[in-house]
């Protein structure tokens, strides 16, 4: 079959390899959509650990066609989703219920071979069924939602509140929905591109700002309830605290290169009370996504601003995203 391997930092390319045979706990699916998430672009520039030689790709679904000797609960023919994180179950983390903080987690697409593949094996209790009359491309949005849900969780946004969003890829437009459901009455997003703004206020947010031209506090003088911080870059983490209330709440979701460093002052910090909260993975949403992207109730379709076949993934890995690109998936 044909796979999309990381050889090595900065080494990447479309391969033939044997396909996959299922072990007795493990599904074999026909992968149908794969996205390209901004941690693999880490992953290839070398700035996020992972175990090459690999198969990239955490965020994808698709059809099971067999399943191992132990597998109970899932049929050939159904269509799942893969939690890509998997936790040992054992450690203290984990027996404290943080299993995204595993001391010994392994990940689908970085650690083992994940989606950028016809064909892949996913651990049956790594697996969620979603329904067959699913758009085929759909549930590949389910691993970045379980992502942002477990920000909300983290967040606790009460109805009424204000909310920022900075970044305007696919974590922060998913982002602005979910803070949408959870009752926010102001949400912003915030991102350079004009194409992320309009699309935000067309899904949930009730506006957004270049922040070149805009400074957010012009829109929301006294600062928001809570921050997200979705973009990934040190500006904007630098940036985030600056934007929030007293007693106000930053979550920091996106992912910055390894070693990356930012200036906080803790004064400022000390004397308006504010919280600075990271988020990491998806303990326990991926059921909740699933259901989520199963209803409808969140919108993907919007998202996805260009399908590509495995042929191109290693190209649109190793370069930059296009102007106003929320989400390359890759479809085999």
């Amino acid at each position: 079959m044909q796979s999309v391997r990381l050889r090595a930092t900065n080494k990447i390319a479309l391969c033939d390899i044997p396909k996959p045979t299922p072990g007795p706990d493990d599904l074999l699916i026909r992968v149908e959509a794969c996205g390209i998430c901004g941690t693999d672009r880490h992953l290839f520039k070398g700035e996020f650990p992972c175990t090459p030689p690999v198969t990239l790709g955490h965020e994808y679904s698709g059809i099971i066609e067999a399943t191992g000797a132990n597998v109970t609960g899932f049929a050939i023919g159904e269509r799942i989703t893969a939690d890509p994180n998997i936790s040992c179950g054992t450690c203290p983390q984990c027996r404290l219920g943080r299993v995204n903080l595993c001391q010994n987690l392994v990940a689908l697409g970085i650690h083992r071979d994940g989606g950028f593949a016809e064909y892949a094996l996913v651990p049956q209790k790594q697996a969620f069924l979603l329904p067959t009359t699913l758009h085929p491309h759909h549930g590949a949005f389910t691993e970045p939602l379980a992502c942002c849900i477990h920000a909300l969780d983290i967040a606790a946004i009460k109805p009424g509140q204000s909310v920022i969003v900075l970044g305007g890829g696919v974590i922060g437009l998913l982002c602005v929905q979910l803070a949408r459901l959870a009752g926010a009455a102001q949400i912003i997003l915030v991102t350079r591109q004009a194409s992320r703004r309009a699309l935000a206020e067309t899904i949930g947010a009730t506006a957004s700002c270049d922040p070149n031209a805009t400074d957010p506090l012009t829109l929301i003088p006294n600062g928001a309830d809570v921050i997200f911080e979705c973009a990934g870059v040190a500006e904007t983490v630098a940036q985030a605290p600056k934007l929030a209330k007293s007693g106000g709440t930053v979550v920091i979701v996106g992912v910055m290169p390894k070693g990356e460093k930012v200036e906080i002052e803790p004064l400022d910090l000390l004397f308006r009370e504010l919280k600075i909260l990271g988020s990491f993975v998806n303990p326990f949403t991926h059921r909740r996504a699933a259901d989520l992207i199963a209803s409808g109730t969140i919108k993907v379709e919007p998202l996805i601003s260009r399908r590509i076949t495995l042929a191109e993934a290693p190209d649109a890995v190793a370069s930059p995203p296009r102007p106003g690109e929320v989400k390359v998936l890759i479809v085999p």
